[in-house]
């Protein structure tokens, strides 16, 4: 039955609202991303924004499971990320996307894909090798050291910094609390979210 159904016979929305963004969150397992990203979500709740989060182990638990981690694989992860944060954008919400995404050509992908409808908001989540593997209470990164995890992400596979972040956060030299406050304030800079008001 279902050798009679072609993509193109499928509806596709042909409207977008305006206002919808996607703040792309990457660096390193253990840079802070996850943690800042739920530092930002709640404020921008209070601008009035409509918040998704795509969250990197979320969307491999439920969209991408069953990927692994070659670079094929990954290149998929963020590439549906980057399909779905689009979607959302064009439909007006604001999407918190946080997955280390390492490779620069496939976050470039990810963009083009958001910026037909909106802002795509890059942020770098800085810190090293050193301070991410102190921070880990899994223990991956002494397990990547020991040969244990092959192709882990800045010991025997690459991250790609950006070049061109829109922010760059570095979370050995600043509180996430802070990190949160930097990213806030740039949305506003950039006009995409209302500024506080005080009384």
């Amino acid at each position: 039955m279902t050798d009679h159904i072609f993509a193109h016979e499928h509806p596709e929305s042909d409207r977008a609202r305006e206002g919808g963004f996607t703040l792309w969150f990457t660096g390193l397992s253990g840079s802070g991303k996850t943690t800042i990203a739920h530092l930002v979500g709640p404020e921008l709740d209070k601008r009035g924004c409509f918040v998704e989060y795509l969250d990197g182990d979320t969307v491999r638990t439920h969209l991408s499971k069953g990927l692994g981690f070659s670079k094929e694989d990954r290149d998929t992860n963020i590439e549906r990320i980057g399909w779905v944060a689009s979607r959302i954008t064009r439909q007006g919400g604001t999407v918190i996307a946080a997955a280390i995404s390492p490779y620069g050509e496939t976050r470039a992908k990810a963009r083009a894909a958001v910026e037909e409808f909106g802002a795509f908001v890059e942020v770098y989540v800085k810190a090293s090798v050193e301070e991410c593997a102190r921070r880990d209470v899994n223990g991956l990164y002494a397990k990547a050291f020991a040969g244990e995890i092959k192709g882990f992400t800045g010991v025997d596979d690459p991250y790609e910094e950006p070049t061109s972040a829109e922010i760059v956060v570095d979370t050995e030299a600043s509180s996430e609390e802070e990190a949160a406050a930097q990213v806030i304030a740039k949305l506003e800079e950039l006009g995409l979210i209302a500024a506080q008001v005080t009384a």
